[in-house]
C-alpha cells in the first residue's frame, strides 16, 4: 500500500489496466471520508420574534435631484430592485459632476475622430514630387524670384532635407561593363 503512494498516478493506472487485462483481481481503493458539515445551529428566541425590517419606499427622479455628487452614496442608486430610468440619472449626474469621473484616459484607441486629414507642412507639400507635378507652388516661385527670396521657406534642419536629385540631368559613363573587360591580355 505504501508503494503506491509513492509511485506516480500514471504508473499505478498502466499497472492496474495491465492487472485488470491479465484478468488478477485489484484490490480496492479505499474511498477517501468526507465529512459533511454540522447543520445550523436553531436561530435563538429574540431573533425569530424581531419583526421584519420594512421595505424601502422605491427611489425615484427626485431622490437623484436630491443627490449630492461630492458626499452622496450611489451605491443605493444601482441596487436591481431600482428602474432604469433612475438608474440612468443618477449615473449621468455621477459622471457628469465629478471631473475625476468625466476624463477620458486616453487609452481608447476609437475616441479619435479620424475623419479629419492630417494636414501636411507647407516645407514637405513643396517636396513633394506630386505637388511639383500638379504646380501647386510654381506661382509663389515666380513670385519669390521676382522679390529676390528665395523660393522655399528654411524651416527644416539642413541633414534633414531632402536634396535634390540631380542625377537625372548629369551626363557620364553610361552604367554598365566597362568597355575593356571584354578584352582579353
Amino acid at each position: 500500500m505504501n508503494e503506491d503512494k509513492d509511485t506516480p498516478f500514471l504508473a499505478r493506472w498502466a499497472r492496474r489496466k495491465a492487472e485488470v487485462r491479465e484478468g488478477k483481481p485489484v484490490p480496492a481503493e479505499p474511498l477517501p471520508v468526507v465529512v459533511a458539515p454540522a447543520p445550523p445551529a436553531p436561530p435563538a428566541a429574540a431573533e425569530v420574534a424581531a419583526p421584519p425590517t420594512p421595505e424601502p419606499p422605491p427611489l425615484t427622479l427626485d431622490d437623484v435631484a436630491q443627490l449630492d455628487t461630492k458626499t452622496g452614496d450611489f451605491t443605493r442608486f444601482v441596487r436591481p430592485s431600482v428602474t432604469p430610468e433612475v438608474k440612468n440619472a443618477a449615473l449621468h449626474k455621477l459622471f457628469h459632476a465629478d471631473p475625476h469621473f468625466n476624463v477620458m484616459d486616453g487609452l481608447d484607441t476609437y475616441i479619435d475622430d479620424y475623419n479629419k486629414p492630417d494636414p501636411l507642412p507647407a516645407s514637405m507639400l513643396r517636396q513633394m514630387v506630386q505637388a511639383q507635378f500638379l504646380g501647386l507652388f510654381t506661382e509663389d516661385e515666380t513670385k519669390a524670384k521676382e522679390a529676390g527670396k528665395p523660393a522655399a521657406p528654411d524651416d527644416q534642419d539642413a541633414d534633414l532635407r531632402l536634396q535634390p536629385d540631380d542625377a537625372a540631368g548629369r551626363r557620364g559613363p553610361e552604367p554598365g561593363p566597362e568597355p575593356d573587360a571584354d578584352r582579353q591580355h
